[in-house]
């Protein structure tokens, strides 16, 4: 736990390291109508506070404590796409089972509680394989993606009317008693929408009007469509809608955020990616200031793009720094600091949905909005829009405090009870730890068998192209040739000469006579690119094998059934004579990895090929292990940073594609840890199978656990109290305690308990969660005073701090116990937090 104070310069800073130890009632069924000002659900307003979480990137077992956690922090609607491509991954062959279970997720979203908004799209980009849409789809005779085209619109429509009607039948629609309140059709279509001229207009009106004639009962959105046709609601998606959104294309409808980006999805190739709690808070706020009702974190949780699920060169780690983590894990304060401004937001519900809104400019940067209704019901807004200096503004008589972009909110017109630049929630810091008892892995090996033209079944004059031809079915595609030189054609000096490639994407790794010579690679925004390594031929017959490899399908622009990738020219330079181009040569093709044809990944097909025990690694290498499930509850990663490109299948189930090799310009790998999660494993024996494109040391593989059990709390002075201190009662904001002050607040999450502090300042220190020392001033007492509120002889599983200036201008601190928040399992008993022990 971190937990720090200050009136402009002092901190109280500790850390604490801690070890572990419904159905939506919604009345009688009425439906969702709108106008102007929000949605109206079964006749009621209410302020939405959304996130997207997507079935197919958790498996079910982690669905229900995900939602658990983000209607903790203040959620009440799951945001969800439809993904055309895992349903019907074959024309007119269906899959809605498993984690592909779409009326479990929103009969589960139901079960928590909260209400669903389902995506349609069937297009729906979202860093996911072609958009979502089936690669079959790109081989229908005649065929435009998302245009006035009959062949899309009717596979298109039929599909969509195949969710409606599953949604239905199973009365999921809020007007049938069930959670989903929105959908909606197509997705973002305005970015591509003139590529298309007037039959991406008439496409735009077709696709809304087949979506409201399927009566559901609940509105129908389109985001970042000014053009949505009748009652469609067009949305924002952005990371500053309550400045850069237009707002609706008719007064009757409401303003709705439907995609607000917690952070930015990542390619291999790219650094880290950080948006912060502050940033997200201060659009929040901005947003319902300015008459928005409904908005949505894209993502809340991201996860994992399992399998060969990702679009082109996306990782397989997705929004990790969303609120909550790949694993799952709440990542603060990010969590907790959304959680309270939900909380101040419901403070002031009523102003904000019935009351008459009104603007007060201080200055150029500093305004106040207002909406007050009836009686005493008022809220404001207190903003500072500029991004260097803090402010101080008088309202209504009182002088309040306004650091540099931030928003203050006053549910009552009189107290501040959130500041979007002030986190008074606690910090944490993610620790990966190695296994004690599943890194015992005895890895063995099978090497792939580089092909030749007479083992290549599909023969061309030139190279096929990749896309086409895989039909998505592998990431792989050979490419062979043979070559017949004589001695006089041969450089006699050296023998050497250079093989180059042209590739529109994504990579290659090349052969010659068997022997792995290098590999090349596009990036996201380029993708092609040309590989040019020296070779040695010998006089007689060469053979020249290219493995070609996408790394997902494009998901987003126009004309997508149209974009190629793969080899297209090779040429052989350094001949005595001139260049030999090879590209009309002759070239035979082979689809997909032996080990992959077979299923050597599943316990039944690793039994079809012969294991030795490994040894250097070496290109395309698969590498066999079993191992124990870790001990303990956490959540399980896997460190593949010592190798270089390849998948990973656990009992069967692919992780996501590995790609560590690829460093991002700070010169680290993109992602070097991967999730596994603990519902794909067994307690014992678990078969891990590792495919290496290019070779790594497999030994350096480790299976680790992940915690976030570093908790920390730095708090201010001048900060707010938390805002569940407060309540709205008979319209009176009143606070729950007496002389509510600034409290540092530390809960341990999972049923875990503080076992131990690890730093404690009360002054200026320095550094982040996990990483704090002391600054230039500093209590000598800091760690002393936190100890004795820990009681380190005592379970403690939740504490906070007070903090009070004396006449003196002294810092005094209070440390109390609170009640037990939380119960801890001891050996066979359960022991609570000791109440009420003061220390001064």
């Amino acid at each position: 736990m971190m937990l720090t104070i200050t009136s402009r310069g002092l901190f109280l800073t500790a850390l604490v390291t801690q070890l572990f130890v419904s159905v939506v009632s919604n009345g009688p069924a009425k439906g969702v109508t709108y106008d102007g000002k929000s949605l109206f659900i079964n006749g009621r307003r209410m302020l939405l506070f959304s996130g997207s979480i997507h079935y197919p990137r958790c498996p079910p077992e982690m669905w229900p404590n995900i939602f658990k956690k983000a209607k903790e922090g203040g959620l009440n609607v799951i945001q969800t796409y439809v993904f055309w491509n895992i349903h019907e991954p074959v024309q007119g062959q269906f899959n809605f089972e498993g984690d592909y279970d779409l009326v479990k997720y929103i009969k589960t979203i139901g079960e928590n509680g909260m209400y669903a908004t389902l995506r349609v799209g069937p297009f729906i980009e979202a860093e996911w394989n072609y958009g979502g849409l089936p690669v079959w789809l790109k081989h229908v005779p005649n065929i435009t993606f998302r245009s006035d085209n009959e062949p899309f619109m009717y596979h298109m429509e039929k599909f969509t009317k195949m969710i409606i009607k599953k949604m239905m039948d199973e009365k999921l629609f809020a007007s049938q008693g069930g959670p989903i309140i929105l959908s909606q059709i197509e997705n973002e279509y305005n970015t591509v929408q003139k590529a298309y001229k007037e039959h991406g207009t008439a496409y735009v009106h077709w696709a809304g009007d087949m979506a409201v004639g399927l009566n559901t009962g609940v509105p129908w959105i389109m985001c970042k469509q000014s053009d949505a046709p009748g009652s469609v609601i067009n949305t924002c998606n952005g990371r500053n809608c309550g400045d850069t959104f237009v707002g609706p294309n008719s007064p009757n409808k409401p303003i709705l955020w439907t995609e607000n980006w917690t952070a930015q999805y990542r390619a291999f190739g790219d650094p880290p990616s950080q948006r912060t709690a502050e940033d997200i808070a201060f659009s929040i706020a901005r947003f319902f200031s300015k008459n928005g009702t409904l908005a949505n974190y894209y993502m809340y949780y991201g996860g994992t793009n399992f399998g060969r699920t990702t679009s082109s060169f996306i990782t397989t780690r997705y929004y990790d720094e969303a609120p909550l983590d790949e694993y799952g894990l709440q990542r603060e304060p990010k969590w907790g600091h959304l959680r309270n401004l939900h909380d101040a937001l419901k403070l002031s519900q009523k102003a904000l949905l019935w009351g008459t809104p009104s603007l007060q400019e201080f200055s150029d940067d500093t305004e106040a909005r207002v909406y007050e209704g009836k009686g005493n019901t008022c809220t404001a807004f207190l903003s500072n829009n500029n991004t260097l200096l803090d402010a101080t503004v008088e309202f209504r008589g009182v002088k309040y405090y306004l650091p540099p972009r931030s928003i203050s909110i006053l549910p009552d017109c009189k107290i501040v009870v959130y500041n979007s630049r002030m986190i008074v929630s606690q910090h944490n810091e993610r620790r990966y730890k190695d296994s004690n008892i599943a890194n015992n892995l005895q890895w063995t090996m099978f090497k792939e068998t580089i092909p030749t033209p007479d083992t290549s079944p599909l023969k061309f004059v030139e190279p096929l192209e990749h896309f086409s031809t895989t039909k998505d079915d592998s990431d792989y595609l050979w490419f062979t040739t043979s070559l017949k030189l004589d001695a006089t054609q041969l450089n006699s000096a050296t023998g050497r000469l250079v093989l180059e490639i042209t590739s529109l994407g994504h990579l290659l790794h090349a052969f010659v006579n068997g022997e792995y010579i290098g590999s090349g690679h596009g990036t996201l925004i380029r993708k092609n690119f040309v590989f040019k390594k020296p070779i040695s031929l010998k006089p007689g017959i060469n053979y020249i094998s290219i493995l070609g490899a996408t790394v997902g399908f494009p998901d987003s622009g126009s004309y997508l059934e149209h974009r190629v990738a793969g080899v297209r020219a090779i040429t052989l330079l350094g001949l005595k004579t001139s260049p030999l181009d090879l590209s009309r040569k002759g070239w035979s093709h082979k689809i997909s990895l032996d080990g992959e044809k077979n299923n050597i990944f599943t316990e039944q097909g690793s039994q079809k090929v012969k294991w030795t025990k490994a040894d250097k690694g070496a290109a395309l290498t698969w590498y066999k292990a079993n191992f124990d499930a870790p001990e303990g509850n956490d959540p399980v990663a896997i460190q593949m940073e010592t190798m270089s490109k390849g998948m990973v299948w656990v009992n069967g189930k692919s992780i996501g594609r590995y790609w560590p090799s690829y460093l991002s310009p700070l010169g680290n790998p993109s992602q070097g840890i991967y999730h596994i999660p603990r519902a794909f494993l067994k307690p014992k024996e678990n078969l891990i199978v590792v495919l290496e494109e290019m070779g790594g040391k497999v030994e350096g593989i480790k299976i680790q656990t992940v915690n976030r059990d570093t908790i920390c709390s730095i708090v201010r002075e001048d900060y707010p109290p938390n805002a569940k201190t407060w309540r709205r009662e008979m319209g009176v904001v009143s606070t729950k305690m007496k002389n509510p002050k600034p409290t540092a607040n530390l809960a341990c999450p999972e049923n875990k308990i503080i076992t131990h502090v690890e730093f404690a300042s009360y002054g200026d220190p320095v550094g982040e969660c996990g990483h704090l020392f002391p600054g230039n001033c500093t209590s000598p007492n800091s760690q002393k005073v936190v100890e004795q509120v820990k009681q380190l002889n005592q379970p403690l599983c939740f504490f906070f701090f007070k903090f009070y200036n004396s006449h003196a201008g002294m810092h005094y601190i209070q440390m109390k116990h609170s009640s037990c928040h939380c119960a801890v399992l001891l050996g066979k008993g359960k022991v609570c937090c000791a109440p009420g022990q003061e220390y001064i």
